[in-house]
């Protein structure tokens, strides 16, 4: 049994101006120790699928199974995902900044996502915080717990949103474009620690992505999403070597590559299609 397997999931929002179809019929299958990637241009509804999995997407209407451990997410009622989150599946957002309470310490908040869904002493609970902390490369650990979220990095907010999500060893990580706002340095520096912590915890990972060269790191198994719909799906490998659908080859032949300054990017021509009326093709 895979540990997620997503089944014809479709989420939609109502508007002003009619349905908006995000997602559309998608399906895909995690295993157990996977970096599982998704990737596609924005606005493809990366976000929102995963999103939707965890119950995070208020007012949309989905159908289909998102079955973790064999489990439907999908209709849980909000008291049961909320036992879930942290605990058993974790997020690591885009953005550490707007993700952190800017009035209390990391400490504090690494301590409260652990006593939260566990009753243990705060002391303990401090320890194991400062030990994750150092784990992901906090320096000073025990003396930077009690800083506030400004007064680290971005690189550094990103290791301590890390710290928190592998913080209760949760089976699934869930990380939406963790590396974006990111110099390139400190982004491979993330996506080493990502695939470092996987393999030392023994977790699986799924990291959203637009950037295909990020994902090409880090990945074994990989979904590209073209407005909201599923374009091709297996082996990373086999993936970036021979891509079977043209809009993965038109997403390979726009990335940069730091190896061949040479060559030329050849952007995708034209937009993605409404996803009030998406097209039936």
């Amino acid at each position: 049994m895979s540990l997620l397997e997503v089944k014809n999931l479709s989420v939609s929002f109502p508007t002003a101006d009619g349905t908006l179809h995000v997602v559309r019929d998608v399906s895909f299958s995690v295993e157990a120790g996977d970096f599982f990637g998704i990737v596609g241009e924005s606005g493809s509804g990366k976000s929102v699928l995963v999103q939707a999995i965890l119950g995070l997407v208020p007012g949309a209407k989905l159908s289909g199974q998102a079955l973790f451990n064999g489990r439907d997410l999908i209709g849980l009622p909000a008291e049961e995902l909320r036992s879930i989150r942290g605990a058993k599946i974790s997020m690591i957002f885009q953005d550490p900044l707007s993700s952190l309470h800017p009035q209390y310490t990391v400490g504090q908040q690494l301590v409260e996502a652990i006593t939260t869904h566990q009753k243990v002493p705060k002391s303990e609970a401090h320890a194991r915080a400062v030990a994750m902390m150092g784990k992901v490369g906090i320096k000073d650990p025990e003396r930077r717990a009690d800083s506030f979220p400004h007064q680290f990095s971005g690189g550094m907010r990103q290791r301590i949103m890390i710290a928190m999500a592998l913080l209760l060893a949760p089976e699934l990580i869930i990380a939406d474009e963790p590396t974006t706002a990111l110099d390139s340095t400190v982004q491979a520096q993330i996506l080493d620690l990502l695939s470092s912590m996987q393999q030392e915890l023994n977790t699986t990972v799924v990291m959203i992505s637009h950037d295909l060269s990020v994902v090409s790191r880090v990945a074994n198994q990989m979904m590209v999403l073209y407005a909201g719909t599923c374009m091709e799906l297996g082996a990373a490998d086999q993936m970036f070597a021979e891509p079977a659908h043209p809009y993965t080859a038109r997403l390979l032949a726009a990335t940069p590559s730091a190896h061949n300054t040479e060559h030329r990017l050849r952007p995708i021509d034209g937009s993605l299609p409404s996803l009030l009326a998406p097209p039936h093709g």
